[in-house]
């Protein structure tokens, strides 16, 4: 499923680092920790890889 905002994108690229090892999971902000624990490595991957450009900043915008 891809990204429908920036923010969302920038959210999944940090779940997806901390689920990788990279980063602590405890660093991760809220968005980002219920996507941490509620999708797998693959979800991430392609929800991050989504392009940002004509995205809007947030869901609603």
């Amino acid at each position: 499923m891809p990204a429908k905002s920036k923010a969302q994108q920038k959210a999944a690229g940090a779940a997806l680092s901390a689920k990788r090892g990279e980063t602590k999971p405890s660093e991760l902000h809220e968005s980002s920790k219920d996507m941490y624990d509620s999708m797998s490595e693959e979800e991430l991957e392609e929800m991050a890889s989504t392009q940002r450009k004509g995205k809007p900043q947030k869901k609603g915008d």
